[in-house]
């Protein structure tokens, strides 16, 4: 593997991480906040591919798959509660969550 293929992956990982932490804290509904939590486990999963190139065994690419299943898993429990304070409340908003949570 060429040196300009490696700064392409660094690159990426880094430009997915970059943009899951600015999506968390620039948004405000929890949907986007789940997305860009998200978009930094990829970053994570893209760089564990990217380092398992190197180890005859593949284990960074069996782990990335793993993390990827229980990322799914995490995701639909995440979304199952979400609908539930929406169909209870009608919020999605998360300033506005914690203010019926407040009252």
């Amino acid at each position: 593997m060429n040196e300009w293929m490696s700064t392409y992956y660094l690159y990426l990982a880094a430009l997915l991480f970059s943009s899951g932490v600015f999506v968390v804290i620039t948004k405000k509904n929890l949907i986007f906040i789940l997305i860009g939590v998200e978009l930094m486990l990829n970053a994570g999963n893209v760089l564990l591919a990217f380092f398992s190139r190197f180890d005859s065994s593949l284990n960074g690419q069996i782990f990335a798959i793993f993390s990827v299943v229980l990322t799914v898993c995490e995701v639909s429990i995440a979304l199952a509660i979400l609908l539930n304070i929406y169909k209870k409340q009608r919020v999605s908003n998360l300033e506005e969550l914690q203010e019926v949570g407040n009252e």
